[in-house]
């Protein structure tokens, strides 16, 4: 690992083409042979949380669970996590500016889809376009203790689903009358909801709202941007990292170049795909988060059509962009949790705001999928 001048590269060149091939070569054996991905590191958990002694004098007594922001109430609803085609005639996507976390990992194809856990906000009026769902799909959003939402799904999801009476809301199966089709865009890519009719149809599925949702660590505001704690709350530590303005990362496919660049006026990375800004076609404002978390995984080709197997679950290798810096470390998830980024054992409190999780293989590398620039 190098720095040379005003730039932090890893490169992947060769390496690349390599994991497509393997893919490619995998896809093509009727699933006898499988990508052998290179081992990731095991992350032991339970992890050590940092503490924060509340704030006395707070504008807000609620928190978002899953962003850290303030709320006017409690927060009871449940998270919803809907499937979302990331094909490029799918987008710009619909209601991912109000997501409050988003996962994107590849799926077959070498094409990506997008995961939106939706919880803190309402009121969002056209969420889509929804796809089908996965093995992997349904753990990483079961760990937000969402309800399912898709259309269809690969028969291993479909056997998991039914096997295990997971509570999830299909438009070509039990809950059809809750989706929409969008007569401007042709299908597969023009099928939309809303958090309203989703909301509505989980309850005529008699889904409850009991259901364990993950608490992250945050900074106080303005520790987030400054380093100091707010008034009346004890100084969290603040874990620095070098420096991390732009990142880009390629899963696969030259047409999925992700890129998070940071703005400082408003301490969030802006996304852009291929050079594009990636904007939410609701109000088309371009998509941001206050925390980017690029981690590595191993991938398996296992059948002809290309599907794939995502270790959503060992741990691994791991970057978290926040507030103009990367930091490096580890992901882990224990037993019923979702997701945390952790460093030297402990977990780093995110920036409040939207976290983007980014799944790249862990084959060639972890570090061939990741390229890091600053001014």
């Amino acid at each position: 690992m190098q720095i040379k001048g005003s730039f932090r590269k890893f490169t992947w060149r060769t390496s690349l083409l390599s994991m497509a091939a393997v893919l490619l070569l995998s896809g093509c054996s009727g699933g006898k042979q499988q990508a052998e991905p290179t081992p990731a590191p095991v992350v032991e958990a339970p992890i050590e949380q940092p503490v924060e002694v509340p704030q006395e004098n707070a504008s807000s007594p609620y928190k978002a669970p899953l962003t850290g922001l303030p709320l006017e109430a409690s927060l009871t609803q449940r998270p919803l996590a809907v499937m979302i085609n990331n094909a490029p005639a799918a987008r710009p996507q619909s209601g991912l500016g109000q997501a409050d976390m988003v996962y994107e990992v590849l799926a077959e194809g070498g094409i990506t889809r997008l995961i939106g856990i939706f919880q803190s906000q309402s009121g969002i009026e056209k969420i889509g376009p929804i796809r089908s769902i996965r093995p992997y799909l349904i753990n990483l959003g079961e760990s937000y203790g969402g309800v399912l939402v898709h259309a269809g799904g690969s028969p291993e999801a479909y056997s998991i689903i039914q096997k295990q009476g997971k509570q999830d809301m299909d438009e070509i199966g039990n809950a059809g009358s809750f989706f929409w089709r969008d007569k401007e865009r042709k299908a597969p890519h023009n099928l939309y909801s809303s958090d309203e009719k989703l909301r509505e149809g989980a309850a005529k599925l008699n889904y409850g709202n009991d259901v364990k949702v993950p608490q992250y660590s945050f900074y106080s505001e303005p520790a987030a941007a400054s380093g100091d704690g707010a008034e009346g709350t004890a100084p969290m530590e603040v874990v620095s990292g070098e420096p991390g303005e732009k990142v880009e990362i390629k899963f696969l496919l030259d047409s999925y170049v992700v890129a998070y660049e940071y703005d400082g006026s408003t301490n969030t990375y802006k996304r852009w795909v291929n050079g594009s800004p990636h904007v939410d076609l609701n109000d088309n404002v371009q998509l941001e988060a206050a925390n980017v978390i690029v981690l590595g995984a191993d991938h398996k080709v296992l059948d002809d059509v290309g599907r794939l197997a995502v270790n959503v679950e060992t741990g691994g290798k791991a970057m978290l962009f926040q507030r103009g810096e990367v930091i490096e470390g580890q992901w882990v998830r224990a037993a019923g949790d979702a997701i945390r980024f952790v460093k030297d054992g402990k977990e780093v409190p995110l920036v409040p705001g939207t976290t983007y999780f980014n799944i790249v293989p862990n084959s060639p590398s972890f570090e061939s999928h990741v390229t890091i620039t600053n001014p």
